[in-house]
Parts: C-alpha cells; structure tokens; sequence
C-alpha cells in the first residue's frame, strides 16, 4: 500500500488527481491517500503522526490561500520528523523562484507543472520512480546511513545536512550546496561529541595533508558551517549565539580544537 501525503488547498485540483491517485497501481496494494487544505492543519497532522509510521511519500502545494511560503512550511515540519521522507511539489508555479527554492533550498525529491500535457500520468510515473528509488536505497542500506544529534540530520548517503527540517546550503551562494570538506567536517565533530578534534585529529579521519590543512583552514570551515546554520534562521546569527554560549560548534580552549554540543541538550 502506498501512503500518500497531500497537501492542496484547490478543490478542483483534489477532485482532478484523487481518483488517479487512489486507484492507481503503485506496489499491488491499496493506495492510502490523505488529504489536508491547509498548511497550518498539516503541520498539525504531522505533529500527531506517530514518528515510526511516516507516509512513503508527500505530495504538496506551493503556494496556498495566497502565500508563497506556505507549502515551505509543511515541507520543514515533514523533514523535521522525517528526513529522508521523498517530497514531491505539484504546483501551478513551474519556472519561477518557487521552484527554485523549493528544489535547492528545501531539498524537494521532484517539481511537477500541474498545467501541462497528461499531467495525470506524469504525475504517477514520477511516484512510481521515487518509491522505485526509495526501495533500491533501503536494499542498499545495510548499515546505518543517517547520523542525527537533536535537530540535525546528516544523510550519509547523498551527504545533505538538514538543520530544522531544511537543508544547508552555501551560505556565499545560496543555490549551491555546502561543500563536501565542511559536511565531512560536521560528521566528525558530531560522532566525538563531546569530545573535541584539533586540526590534526580532523586531518587524520578525513585523510587531509596535515601540512595543508592548518588550524587556519578548520577555523574558515568551522565559520562556513555556522554562516550556513545561521542561513537556515534567515541569517540573523542566532546559531552563532548559541556557538559562543556554549552550544553548537564550540571553540574548545587554546588547542585550536572544536566539538559539538547539540543545542537543547538533545543528544545524538
């Protein structure tokens, strides 16, 4: 059975894709489709969703009831509790900066244009291709591939960092993703926690020239990856807040080390 989360605030558009949706042949079973017309009630289902039992995949609506950031705002409830959960935007604004954001900001799986040719089936053969993906993904899996620490999830698989439900980005240029030395980086400090690396230990995991990789070059990682956490607040610097009191990347002495310390207390 294949479970479908959608969330749509147009009428015409449920009754269009509903019966595709319920009746179509996703893996030989019964298709369970649920469906919310507003964000604010989605995050709400969300919330009361049971952790172990996520939809296999979402369908949502970009802007809805007039705002642009409506369907942004589920897609980060979805990703908060699940992660790695396939997110699919079916959406009248293909082509613009709501695309945009919703493919490289907010990591959705795939961006349909409802107004388009045998949009029905294009429609059904991009779920099949997700869920498709999603079983190889899980046959491939056989050791963990995800490391979490409170609100952060680190995809050992593609390598995306989620922070609160969004993906880091490069905080210079926010269409391309954080580089891979700094999401490596992020993985060592989060696995010793709370033990804190120097540039050498860091050097050493990730198999870095120590005589390249100097204090000075961890400390302008270490800078990138808060600017890229403060992104993920509209870059009002409130990660950075946290690093200097204590909580997440924090300076360690004058060894020129840092560790992790997940904000809130949570731990890995």
């Amino acid at each position: 059975m294949a479970s479908i989360f959608w969330v749509e605030d147009q009428s015409h558009w449920i009754k269009k894709f509903s019966p595709v949706l319920e009746q179509e042949d996703f893996d030989g079973k019964p298709n369970s489709l649920t469906i919310l017309n507003f964000a604010e009630a989605a995050r709400q289902k969300i919330a009361l969703t049971d952790k172990a039992s996520p939809p296999d995949v979402a369908l949502l609506d970009a802007r809805m009831n007039g705002n642009d950031q409506a369907g942004f705002t589920v897609s980060n409830a979805l990703r908060k509790k699940w992660p790695l959960l396939p997110i699919i935007y079916l959406s009248e604004h293909s082509g613009t900066e709501i695309e945009r954001a919703a493919l490289q900001q907010f990591a959705a799986t795939d961006f349909i244009a409802k107004h388009q040719h045998n949009v029905e089936q294009v429609l059904c053969w991009r779920i099949k291709a997700v869920l498709r993906q999603v079983s190889i993904d899980s046959d491939l899996s056989a050791t963990v591939n995800v490391v979490n620490s409170g609100e952060l999830t680190i995809d050992l698989n593609s390598w995306n960092v989620y922070w609160k439900g969004q993906r880091l980005m490069n905080p210079s240029n926010a269409r391309r993703p954080l580089a891979p030395t700094p999401r490596k980086l992020l993985r060592e400090l989060v696995e010793s926690s709370p033990r804190p690396l120097t540039a050498g230990q860091i050097a050493e995991r990730l198999d870095l020239d120590p005589d390249k990789f100097s204090y000075a070059s961890y400390r302008q990682h270490i800078k990138t990856l808060r600017r890229a956490f403060d992104a993920v607040d509209d870059g009002d610097g409130r990660f950075s807040e946290l690093c200097n009191s204590g909580s997440g990347i924090v300076t360690f002495g004058d060894e020129g080390a840092y560790f992790w310390n997940p904000p809130g207390g949570n731990s890995k």
